[in-house]
């Protein structure tokens, strides 16, 4: 169990830390359940966590590569894909093209950015056993690199959730638009340039299972995933960009998450399949 102090608390930013209690849930938004306890994060802040750990996942990393990620952007940037910080630095890891990291346009774009980041971490010695603090520093070179540890229980929980390591941890909810259909082609293209190839490239299909490619409003898509745990993953990565690609349902491995009732989280569906995750 994960013990939660004040000092915490108090140095989490934009994140509320819930333990063993259900957060008062309005508007859009998401959240990250891992053993009882909750991380509440904006709509961009959980697109952003399942980015990392979806390049983490394409770069065959393990899951303390994520951890030291996510410590490392919850420090510099709460987990915001910012244009701008100290000197010319930029985006969630705040890295500067001046120190070679790349131009200001290829840094927001967060799949790179996170891609730079891993470059850097698995040329550092022993990194995965060592303190995350000195890890995410000993990438960063900044003026202070004790101030990666405040997020250290944070970073574990996120890493937990959007991994997969944890079954349905990742719920966002927003109100989706009935006559607006979802734009399965960028979220799958984005999707499979985060992650790489998994099983294959995805398919459209119809509500009834058949394939959609003669349709003119596609209304559902498959993406083959591997194994289990790179379902939740693929599933995570899907629900935090729900918003921005229209998806008002995923279902995966027996559950089913719909965005009109995403503060309840994952719900038990019958016949949602363990092989593919369903987006609809």
């Amino acid at each position: 169990m994960i013990t939660l102090v004040t000092a915490l608390l108090l140095g989490i930013g934009g994140f509320v830390i819930f333990q063993h209690t259900r957060p008062f849930l309005t508007g859009d938004g998401c959240q990250a359940r891992v053993a009882g306890e909750v991380v509440q994060l904006d709509s961009e802040q959980a697109a952003i966590a399942a980015t990392i750990a979806g390049v983490g996942y394409r770069r065959g990393l393990p899951t303390a590569a994520v951890t030291v990620a996510y410590a490392t952007a919850l420090q510099e940037s709460h987990l915001h894909n910012v244009d701008y910080g100290d000197r010319d630095s930029v985006g969630i890891f705040q890295q500067r093209p001046s120190e070679g990291w790349g131009t200001p346009g290829q840094l927001i774009d967060p799949v790179y950015a996170t891609t730079k980041f891993f470059e850097a971490l698995v040329k550092v010695p022993g990194y995965a056993s060592m303190p995350i603090y000195r890890a995410a520093q000993a990438v960063q070179h900044s003026a202070d690199g004790t101030a990666y540890g405040q997020y250290e229980q944070v970073a574990v929980m996120l890493s937990t959730a959007f991994t997969g390591s944890a079954s349905r941890s990742v719920s966002c909810w927003y109100t989706p638009y009935s006559k607006h259909q979802a734009r399965f082609a960028p979220a799958l293209s984005q999707l499979n340039r985060t992650f790489g190839p998994l099983s294959g490239q995805g398919e459209a299909v119809d509500p009834a299972g058949e394939p959609a490619a003669a349709q003119t409003a596609t209304r559902a898509m498959t993406v083959p995933v591997p194994r289990l745990r790179t379902g939740w993953a693929v599933a995570a990565w899907s629900v935090a960009h729900a918003k921005t690609y229209g998806i008002k349902q995923v279902r995966y491995a027996g559950y089913e998450w719909a965005a009109a009732d995403g503060e309840h989280g994952w719900k038990l569906a019958r016949g949602a399949p363990a092989t593919v995750v369903e987006l609809g």
